[in-house]
């Protein structure tokens, strides 16, 4: 059997409490009773028999607090103590008293044991066996030589064969609640690791953009510079690429940070004036993500601005803050950059959208550049995608959203289960026990067929109720209203053509019904309600016999006792399910998203782990060897072969950059990516491509393009790209005029090739300097739909 989760888990522990504290109640209250209503000679014995049964009750409470200290065979002794003490003082007290405080004791007693022994059943139904023993028992101590009455016991056996079913009933829509939820928990888990991966791997590849990759690209544009930078900086690469992102926690200093942010070196280095105003204290994520893009855009301003001065400013803004670089160089037009252009749209844009912050880039030709990264705190305006503030009320966060969904969910089911409950009670107790009282004693009442019509205006009352619940709807307010007045109309009638003197005894089959009634229209509701409901009911009947004379100090314990039995019984019911709904509801809620927040981030961490791991020996085979090279002076930037190898690099990873791009043609994409990086080095490139695009698998892509990308990286001076679509194949190509190391190109294209596809084949031919490379692959006859 599966563990119970935490809403189960919870109901149990809900209903275990209620038992014990219910019995101890009703023990003391009836008990009590039961002595003031018996006679003087007899009350020392009453009192030495109960008063035991009293401290049972409170070590059996005192238990719940400390469950460690008592055993369970104690506890069983505690609670068989209890209803053999209560049965033995029934023929110490004597009379109609005496019977009915020792059936409401051993009757509530029993039913609570399902409770409080729920996941213990046979201990449970051994308690309730020992508890008909002990009635028996004591009415045949009570009244020597008579007749046992059995009516008792089939009323004691239908007690606790309904308690049992409401306990299995909510047990039952509990369990299944908790399995939703954690459907609906593992959906939204999957949903957050793979953002979680998706956000980690664009960070991945942000940070070889601004690091390895750009190294790399320098590396391979030429010689005749000073390259004294490059050591510690392809090592610093290398520490970068293998820090696991994601995981960065707590807060940091802003102005710290930027205070950080490097200059370059040589010609390369850019002067910052900066003007911050510190400390900004916020959470590392933000914070380190403005401090990556700015280091990426003072950058790109010693590439591109045409000028080595640029301002850095920093300020808060609500609970916030704001960054703004900028400078007075040559500008640019943003919407003419290409899509593959990595410097903005990955290392600065995309990285603030990942943190839940905004940049913006604003630049115009001869008119100088300026970037801001904005990021507002949890109470601050939410931002929108494109960095522009969402109109709106601002909405609670996701995890309470989502939390606030369970708890509704779980209550709903907690109710559904509870009403049935009770309705079921309701139906069983009215037509077994009720009926046969209005049966049995139609002679004795002042209006029978009145007391006919209430009977039916209950069964009608639980119908339409039952039709409502069965179909999964709530009752509307016009019935349920309706339906309350009416079974309060019928406590009233019962109650007043009822003899005083039976009142609350065996003819009175309304009095411990009606209640039942009541709580399955008032269960969604406060539990006030049903008490006020309650007082109405026990007051018409105080009310009608007050009216028909002054009761005795007995008539008057038995009434206490019945009203505790029977109403008391029902009101803390009521509470119990009042603690379901508004207590342990949320608390479930509450321990379900603590489980599956753990449970989230154990998979994030093993999956980013695991992600960070493949990515990273995806670059040993490669990238690694040659910033380990060129970080320990190994290679120098200043061979023609080291600085091929760095090209070739370059072009990977920059296909490796668009993989991630949404567009029509991702193979093109990637071509044209690794097209672009040879192009900065000063080759011309021509693209052609024919036929009608169509679909290819990512590993198919990488091992299609990487041999172009290749061959383009050791081009010196021109090269042909073609890409050819067949119904069937795609192929494509690429003739370099004059490629460098023919023999290097082949082992260096074959070197990550490992795990080569079986449908994908390589064609190469080299004539002198020239070299034509092609990589087909054949598409599976149940791969997708035709490339026509």
């Amino acid at each position: 059997m599966d563990r119970p989760r935490s809403g189960e888990r919870l109901v149990i522990l809900a209903l275990e409490r209620f038992g014990v504290w219910l019995r101890s109640i009703v023990v003391c209250l009836c008990g009590a009773l039961g002595v003031v209503s018996a006679d003087t000679a007899d009350i020392p014995l009453a009192v030495s028999l109960l008063v035991p049964a009293f401290l049972a009750c409170g070590v059996r409470l005192y238990a719940l607090r400390r469950p460690q200290l008592f055993p369970l065979a104690l506890l069983w002794t505690l609670d068989a103590a209890v209803v053999v003490l209560t049965g033995l003082s029934q023929p110490v007290i004597g009379g109609e008293a005496a019977n009915v405080m020792v059936e409401a004791m051993v009757g509530i007693s029993v039913v609570a044991f399902q409770y409080e022994w729920a996941t213990r059943p046979l201990a449970g139904a051994a308690l309730a066996a020992l508890g008909g023993v002990v009635c028996v028992l004591g009415d045949v101590l009570s009244t020597p030589g008579g007749s046992l009455d059995v009516v008792p016991l089939v009323r004691m056996l239908i007690q606790v064969c309904l308690s049992r079913a409401a306990y299995l009933i909510v047990r039952a829509l509990a369990r299944a609640a908790d399995r939703s939820a954690a459907i609906r928990a593992a959906a939204r888990r999957e949903m957050e690791v793979a953002a979680a991966r998706r956000a980690s791997e664009r960070e991945y590849l942000a940070t070889l953009h601004d690091t390895a990759s750009a190294t790399l690209l320098m590396v391979s544009q030429g010689d005749g510079r000073d390259w004294s930078w490059l050591p510690p900086r392809a090592r610093q690469d290398l520490e970068a690429m293998s820090a696991v992102p994601g995981f960065e926690t707590g807060s940091v200093d802003l102005a710290a940070l930027l205070s950080c942010v490097p200059e370059g070196e040589g010609q390369a280095r850019v002067r910052l004036k900066t003007r911050i105003e510190g400390p900004l204290a916020i959470p590392s994520g933000p914070g380190l993500a403005i401090f990556n893009g700015v280091r990426e855009a003072v950058t790109n301003v010693a590439r591109h601005a045409g000028v080595r001065e640029a301002e850095l400013r920093a300020w808060t803004e609500g609970d916030g803050a704001v960054v703004e670089l900028s400078d007075t160089g040559r500008g640019f037009d943003p919407r003419s950059v290409p899509a593959r252009r990595r410097g903005i749209s990955g290392s600065i844009i995309a990285r603030m959208h990942a943190v839940g912050g905004s940049a913006t880039v604003t630049s115009r030709p001869d008119m100088g550049t300026r970037v801001q990264w904005r990021w507002h705190g949890p109470t601050g305006a939410p931002q929108a995608m494109n960095g522009t503030p969402a109109t709106g009320v601002p909405r609670p966060p996701r995890a309470q959203v989502q939390h606030t969904a369970d708890v509704r969910f779980i209550r709903g089911r907690l109710l559904h289960g509870t009403q049935l409950a009770v309705l079921l009670i309701s139906l069983v107790w009215q037509f077994t026990i009720s009926l046969r009282r209005l049966v049995v004693h139609q002679d004795v009442y002042h209006l029978p067929w009145a007391q006919t019509a209430g009977f039916v205006c209950l069964a009608a009352v639980a119908v339409i109720g039952g039709a409502y619940l069965l179909r999964g709807r709530q009752i509307p307010p016009a019935v349920r209203w309706a339906s309350l007045a009416s079974v309060l109309a019928v406590s009233a009638v019962c109650a007043f053509t009822l003899p005083a003197e039976l009142s609350t005894g065996a003819p009175d089959w309304a009095f411990g019904l009606v209640g039942w009634h009541a709580l399955f229209l008032l269960a969604d509701l406060r539990v006030r309600l049903f008490a006020a409901f309650l007082g109405a009911h026990v007051g018409l009947n105080a009310t009608a016999v007050f009216l028909f004379g002054a009761p005795s100090v007995a008539q008057w314990a038995t009434l206490g006792i019945s009203t505790i039995g029977s109403c008391g019984f029902q009101l803390s019911v009521g509470v119990l399910m009042s603690y379901l709904l508004h207590g342990t509801a949320p608390a479930a809620g509450t321990a379900a998203a603590q489980e599956e927040e753990m449970r989230t981030r154990e998979r994030i961490h093993e999956d980013m782990q695991r992600d960070h791991k493949e990515r990273y020996r995806a670059l040993t085979a490669t990238t690694v060897p040659l910033l380990v090279g060129l970080g320990h002076g190994v290679l120098s930037p200043h061979d023609e072969e080291v600085r091929l190898r760095c090209g070739v690099e370059a072009a990977r990873m920059r296909r490796l950059f668009a993989e991630s791009d949404a567009v029509v043609d991702p193979l093109l994409n990637e071509l044209r990516a690794c097209v672009e990086v040879v192009e900065h080095q000063g080759v011309t490139v021509s693209l052609s491509v024919r036929g009608k695009p169509g679909e290819v698998p990512v590993e198919v892509r990488r091992e299609l393009v990487d041999p172009v990308a290749v061959t383009l990286g050791r081009t010196r001076s021109t090269a042909r790209v073609t890409v050819v679509w067949t119904p069937r194949a795609v192929r494509v190509s690429v003739v370099s005029e004059d490629c460098a190391g023919g023999g290097a190109t082949e082992e260096a294209a074959e070197a990550p090739g490992d795990t080569t596809n079986p449908l994908v084949d390589v064609e190469r031919t080299m004539r002198g300097g020239s070299v034509w490379v092609e990589a087909g692959w054949r598409r599976p006859a149940l791969f997708g739909v035709d490339l026509t």
